[in-house]
């Protein structure tokens, strides 16, 4: 994590949790809520669930506290996500891929290059249709809490990712998600759905030849080690988001979900602030430490080929079709 990014989450977080514990209640009178997530602690991710924690106990005068579980240590993505609809788990992080097996409207935000820049990407979850679909989740036992910028997602092989034409037959990692498998297929490959914890060996023993993320997964996971070239085709903009449970929903008072609401929309102001300068360092790590080579690519060809998809959704649901055009909208 840079100097800068650091200092922006510690600064904040420091106050909030002097100014919190300075007037805290009776640990017979706190709340302490479980939050999991599959990223390491070092992660713009994971420091902005820590600046989240110390935010509510803030906004809460230390009645509502949050313990962050990072590097999934309560259970991969999905998992945690099933422990939360069943009350075993009181928060968890998922992506907008991954949740399309609960709620099909996450996938609106898998269609390739549907975002056109990041501040289009915040637009549209900071607003009426990112709350939309956050709400479609509470049939599904989830109370939708916020979502995270992950940045763009491009693909990293073993050799040069030029066009589309250049991933014919290769075998690519995909979260599972139809979206994400369709857009491959789209382009020519194979998509092999694999837990995100398994991936490093399955690159590293040629079990896939290659895997789409976000540069941090090159750096924070080590995947640039087995894996030396990064196009930056930038087909995806995949949100991370998470949820709480019911049963932990409704042990809060009105004015905590209010706190938790609140702190959720400052975490993602400074998340996604601090994730453009955590970028740039970890395209220089994995290029100086790792001699991973980046390639500049025409996205023109990446667009054509997956460009069926936004048609393909919109058949597939009113909802999804409503929402698609809202997001298009907001990038004019």
């Amino acid at each position: 994590m840079t100097t800068i990014t650091r200092r922006l989450f510690g600064t904040l977080a420091a106050t909030a949790l002097a100014t919190a514990f300075a007037t805290a209640p009776a640990l017979a009178d706190r709340v302490t809520l479980r939050l999991n997530h599959n990223l390491p602690e070092i992660s713009v991710t994971g420091q902005s669930f820590e600046f989240l924690a110390k935010r509510v106990a803030e906004l809460t005068n230390g009645e509502v506290r949050i313990r962050v579980f990072h590097n999934g240590q309560l259970g991969q993505q999905r998992e945690s996500i099933e422990l939360v609809q069943q009350g075993a788990l009181d928060m968890a992080k998922s992506n907008a891929a991954e949740m399309e097996a609960f709620e099909p409207l996450f996938a609106v935000f898998n269609i390739p290059y549907i975002f056109q820049s990041g501040e289009h990407a915040k637009a549209v979850l900071k607003g009426e249709v990112g709350q939309a679909v956050l709400d479609a989740a509470a049939d599904n036992g989830l109370v939708g809490i916020g979502f995270l910028f992950e940045g763009a997602r491009s693909f990293y092989t073993k050799k040069p990712i030029q066009s589309p034409a250049d991933m014919v037959g290769l075998k690519m990692r995909v979260q599972p998600s139809p979206s994400a498998i369709r857009m491959v297929e789209l382009l020519g490959a194979q998509p092999t759905p694999i837990a995100f914890g398994e991936l490093y060996s399955a690159l590293q023993q040629g079990v896939v030849d290659g895997a789409e993320n976000s540069i941090g997964a090159l750096t924070q996971v080590r995947h640039g080690e087995v894996s030396k070239h990064y196009s930056l085709n930038e087909h995806t903009m995949v949100p991370a988001v998470y949820f709480m449970s019911h049963a932990a929903w409704e042990k809060l008072s009105e004015e905590q979900k209010a706190a938790v609401r609140q702190a959720a929309q400052e975490t993602f102001d400074i998340q996604f602030d601090a994730w453009a300068a955590e970028d740039a360092k970890e395209r220089k790590a994995a290029e100086e430490t790792l001699g991973v080579t980046f390639h500049d690519v025409d996205k023109a060809p990446f667009i054509a080929a997956t460009a069926p998809m936004i048609k393909e959704s919109k058949a597939a649901s009113p909802e999804a079709a409503a929402l698609i055009d809202q997001i298009v909208a907001l990038a004019k």
